[in-house]
Parts: structure tokens; sequence; C-alpha cells
């Protein structure tokens, strides 16, 4: 069995392939049992075990991690790990890196919601969030449309003018710069993603114009939303699992509980998209906002393509 590092997991995946292989394995068949979550104490700090099961025609595969919020030095808050098995024996495979694939998984999710619903002429991308997935995000977008330009925005102008510098140096032919006015960016972006650790709106329905595609992935509370519900009521509403979305999607459930939106406003999720059994973006003006939870499938995929790449060499 293979133990694959977070160092080959960055050696074995790329953008648009992963985006690809997501588009496939979504459009496809696969079974993902509902992920467990278990609280390890009855205490404050939150200490969790997460067990996150899926397979397809290729693999049999389970994401577990550890969340420990209080940890400090020399251990870490999240540890993670996904254990494969082949489909057609159930010899196991190999015991792969599940930081980086998440970080690459989430992302490529990001680059195929995009690809999905955002106008194909589309130029410029905001990305608001300085965290570990921005580089990823920015590297996906880029894979599925041709940007010119790319804004990104942070709490800390410090960190997002240190993402546009390494961007830039990556990809010198798009306009990179680091912004503060979110509300001025919001209103020149054809893609508007957020990934932020906000418990409250950061992107206003009122500052987004016809056309745009919005794309919300950092929060995960019933409760807390990234976007405010003006934008869910004047948007076409997708979301990676109706299922996820109705226990964890504030930006969904808020305006659920306010009453300005229903289930049913959902249009469809990320397997309906990726089959053709959904409508997509319909015209030019129309705004499109795709809500992300995660799912154990894009783990599967991210770490089998990871292997799959690794055997070869």
């Amino acid at each position: 069995m293979k133990v694959i590092s977070a160092e080959e997991v960055h050696s074995a995946l790329s953008y648009p392939e992963l985006v690809d292989s997501l588009q496939e394995a979504y459009g496809g068949k696969y079974s993902m049992p509902p992920r467990q979550v278990f609280l390890l104490d009855e205490n404050a700090n939150n200490d969790a075990f997460a067990v996150l099961p899926s397979w397809n025609d290729q693999f049999i595969g389970v994401k577990s991690f550890t969340y420990f919020p209080g940890a400090e030095s020399p251990y870490k808050s999240l540890y993670s790990k996904i254990l494969l098995f082949d489909r057609d024996h159930g010899e196991p495979l190999a015991l792969v890196d599940g930081t980086t694939v998440t970080f690459w998984r989430t992302a490529g999710i990001s680059g195929l919601a995009t690809r999905l619903l955002s106008r194909e002429d589309s130029e410029t991308m905001l990305l608001l969030g300085t965290g570990n997935l921005a580089p990823y995000i920015i590297r996906a977008n880029l894979s599925v449309r041709s940007l010119k330009r790319v804004m990104v925005w942070g709490r800390n102008l410090v960190k997002a003018e240190s993402i546009v510098e390494m961007m830039q140096k990556e990809f010198p032919d798009i306009e990179f710069s680091a912004i503060e006015d979110r509300q001025a960016a919001c209103s020149e972006a054809d893609i508007v993603v957020a990934a932020t650790g906000s418990h409250e709106p950061v992107v206003l329905g009122e500052w987004i114009r016809p056309g745009t595609h919005t794309d919300f992935i950092g929060n995960h509370h019933a409760d807390k939303r990234e976007c405010d519900t003006e934008l869910i009521k004047k948007a076409k509403v997708y979301a990676d699992s109706r299922v996820n979305a109705f226990k964890e999607a504030g930006e969904i459930l808020v305006p659920i509980k306010e009453g300005s939106f229903t289930e049913e406003g959902v249009v469809a999720e990320l397997s309906e998209m990726c089959r053709g059994d959904a409508v997509l973006r319909e015209n030019e003006e129309e705004v499109t906002l795709f809500k992300s939870i995660g799912m154990a499938m894009s783990d599967l995929v991210g770490a089998g393509l990871a292997y799959n790449e690794v055997i070869k060499n």
C-alpha cells in the first residue's frame, strides 16, 4: 500500500485536469453516504473526529480527519488522511494526505462551478479571503476562464498583497491587485468567490451587477453566511449538495427562516449540473450563485487522481 505525502499530492495534481475529473465523476455513478462528525467529549473545546465515505466504479475511499481547535504547537488543529481501496477487489491501495487533497478539490469545485455557471466572456474575478485556499482558487478559476484581471480582498491588506505578489509571478500576463473597497470591486467583477471565515455577509446583493457569477465557500454554519438575503433572492441558486446545503449553508437557510426563500428555490445540485439534467445560465444578464459545503466524492476524485499519477512514475 502506497503512502502518498503532501508533496506528492502537490506534484500529482493540476488544473484544469482535476476540474475535468470532478466534472466527469459527478456526471457519473457514485455513492456517498452522509458524513459523520463526532464530538469527542462534552466540554466546550469542540474536539471532533469525522468520517466521510464514498465510492465509484474505480475506488472506495474514506476521508477521516480530527479537529482540535485548541491545539498548541507542535500540534496542528487539523489532521486529515484519505484511505483508498480498489473498487473491484477491495484491496487497500493508498493512504493519501487529506489536507492537501482538500485544498485542491475545494478549489477545483470552485473552478467547476465557474465553468458551468459563469459567462464564457468573463474577464475579471474578485476573490474574498486570504487563507490557505486562496492560491488554489485563483489557479482553478484561471484554468477554466480566460481572465485578464484578478482582485484579492482580505481583512488584512498585507496578506492580500502577499497573495497578489505570489500569483503575479506565477501568471505574469494577468493583472493582479489587492483591494480594500469590497463594494467597488464587486461592482466590477464578472466572477466573485468568497472563501472567508466571516460569520457576517461580506457580499451584498446590491453590489452585484447583472451577469455576475458568485461562489460561496467559506461558511459551514446554518446561522452564519457570507452573502445577504438580497443576493439569494436576485440570483439563480445552486448547491454542491441539497442535503449539505439544507443542513449547513446559512446563505440559504437564513433566508428560508426569514420566509424570503424556499428549498425549491435551489435550481440544482452538482450531480444534476454535471449530468446535464439541470438548467444552467440561460442569458448574459442572470446572476448565478453556487454554494459549496464540501463532499466526500471530491476527496475520492482528488486522492484517486493523485494515486494514479504517483504509480505511473
